[in-house]
């Protein structure tokens, strides 16, 4: 049990991949900007409407 076989090794770190990137209008970024305004305006609405500070339920 002196000599550890090689059948386990450790694998080569890789490189990691570049993300992809995606040309677009600027029409296309300006409606994308717009959905994620009325998104984050609905959350907003919502959040307002519920209770602050919730009570524990047994």
């Amino acid at each position: 049990m002196a000599e550890t076989p090689d059948t386990f090794k450790k694998a080569p770190k890789r490189k990691p991949s570049k993300g992809k990137s995606v040309a677009v209008s600027p029409e296309m970024r300006q409606a994308y900007a717009d959905l994620i305004k009325e998104r984050e305006a609905k959350q907003d609405g919502y959040e307002r409407h519920l209770r602050q500070d919730e009570p524990k339920r047994r």
